[in-house]
């Protein structure tokens, strides 16, 4: 048998008094992590959920995202972790898609989660609240992790790509608990002692493999942000003695921007871990002068639990590199016709070993087009030294990193052509210092159509998450379209 919560059993079972999570003022150990999380899987008993329902989890960065997260999966459910800034319309289709049993979730995305949950007949839990927690402490807890085979699904994430609606991929046990172990051992070298900064996201692969789960397998402490700001992080960091940073790009950006103090006030970090999209080298180094510590760059993706390629410490580090294929993974680069390129040619990354997703729910087709004899294509184009560093040079999608989270163009033109007067739109990343990508929209208008960016862009804030919308839309006359009609991206000029 295997079941990824038997990592946080196991670390219960060996220090039950060490702190596991600390939020604030709440500090959990091992032990009370354990059975929170025994009691969750024991109330989700009583619900209905059995082994392989999928349970979607709607929290931010609070103690009650891993008691859920561990709970259900004790409970041999899935977790299917879902941002809780999306909006009502976005966690339905969700939960309808995977066919959630149940959605654990905040009092932050209770109203957008129930009123979803009740448009789909999905039972809605408020963490965090007082009748669910009187619940929880009145249920017994479930003394036994459910068994469940090494290929079971464990978690469920939705990308989209660019190709249309999120998929969900299916993240085995295998998967994860292996991800996470070589994470730990690897790369970050926990150990017990450590205390790991928990700004990254846990709803996200990058925030739950590397900072929850590797922390769990090595018995480390995740202190935790539910919402990252440049001065809470510092204070947090000095006051816990944090040992290791993991953060995305335009968290590093922000940390400096906002005066970064002198690296002798956080005599205990030993590491920091940039991910989610590319570093620039000059912030890299600013953040390496500040921190006193290197900062090592990886690379991964949703499908592939995340964690790929990275910088390990003992090697030496080259501008610009995502490093190698960590331990149990294979990396390679293909041409157009399938056929390997050779160090120094550009082609696209092709990924296989352990932490390949087994496919993407319910879409046989997807999973085929994505997966060719094991090897996962990532859409993502890169070159390779003779030393056998990877350097991803561009993306062959038209996915938009914005601050480390995944904007799907396709989503929002979707939702700009159900606006009456919206002819055509195109989507597209530009630069941003900040953010890595802002979001922008070039818009042409239907024959006496009348509307200001601004009305149009409060209509998709009302639609889609916070982070998704464009921040820039400009009103063009027509847009650039090739001889089959097709809109040119590339060639759209945004002021």
């Amino acid at each position: 048998m295997t079941n990824l919560a038997l990592c946080l059993a196991d670390a219960a079972r060996a220090d039950g008094d060490r702190i596991a999570v600390r939020q604030d003022e709440t500090a959990l150990s091992y032990g009370l992590l354990d059975d929170a999380s025994a009691r969750v899987a024991a109330l989700l008993h009583t619900i209905g959920v059995r082994p392989g329902d999928r349970v979607a989890l709607a929290v931010p960065n609070v103690v009650h995202f891993p008691i859920s997260y561990y709970g259900i999966l004790r409970a041999g459910a899935v977790v299917v972790p879902l941002n809780p800034l999306l909006k009502a319309r976005e966690f339905a289709y969700a939960f309808r898609d995977c066919g959630a049993t149940a959605v654990l979730t905040h009092p932050q995305a209770a109203d957008e989660v129930c009123t979803a949950a009740a448009e789909t007949g999905t039972e809605c839990l408020v963490s965090d609240s007082g009748a669910l927690d009187t619940l929880l402490r009145a249920t017994d807890p479930m003394a036994e992790v459910v068994a469940r085979s090494a290929h079971d699904t464990a978690v469920i994430l939705y990308t989209s790509g660019t190709t249309g609606t999120p998929k969900g991929a299916e993240l085995t046990h295998h998967n994860l608990l292996t991800n996470a172990a070589t994470t730990a051992a690897s790369i970050l070298r926990l150990g017990p002692d450590d205390v790991l900064l928990g700004a990254l996201p846990l709803f996200h692969a990058f925030g739950q493999t590397c900072a929850l789960n590797a922390a769990v397998a090595a018995g480390a402490t995740l202190t935790l942000i539910p919402r990252f700001a440049p001065q809470r992080a510092l204070e947090i960091m000095s006051r816990d003695r944090v040992t290791v940073f993991l953060g995305v790009p335009t968290m590093y950006t922000s940390l400096l921007r906002s005066g970064l103090p002198d690296h002798h006030g956080f005599s205990r970090l030993r590491l920091a871990v940039s991910g989610g999209a590319a570093l620039p080298d000059e912030v890299l180094h600013a953040a390496e002068r500040s921190f006193g510590v290197p900062v090592l760059e990886g690379y991964g993706l949703s499908e592939t639990s995340p964690v790929a390629a990275f910088n390990h410490p003992d090697r030496p580090r080259k501008p610009g590199a995502i490093g190698h294929p960590v331990r149990g993974v294979e990396m390679r680069l293909l041409a157009p016709d399938g056929t390997a390129v050779g160090p120094g040619g550009i082609g696209e990354i092709a990924i296989r070993g352990e932490n390949v997703m087994k496919g993407y729910w319910n879409r046989p087709e997807a999973t085929a087009e994505a997966m060719h004899d094991g090897w996962f294509r990532t859409g993502d184009l890169a070159r390779v030294d003779e030393d056998g560093y990877y350097f991803v040079v561009d993306r062959k999608k038209d996915l938009i990193i914005r601050g480390g989270y995944n904007v799907y163009p396709r989503e929002i033109e979707e939702l700009l052509y159900t606006h009456p007067a919206v002819a055509e739109a195109a989507v597209i990343g530009v630069p941003d210092e900040l953010h890595g990508e802002e979001v922008a929209a070039a818009i042409t208008l239907r024959p006496d159509a009348h509307i200001t960016a601004s009305e149009l862009r409060d209509y998709l804030k009302q639609r889609l998450a916070a982070y998704k919308y464009p921040r820039i839309i400009t009103f063009t006359d027509s847009l650039p379209k090739s001889a089959t009609g097709k809109i040119l991206k590339r060639e759209i000029v945004i002021p």
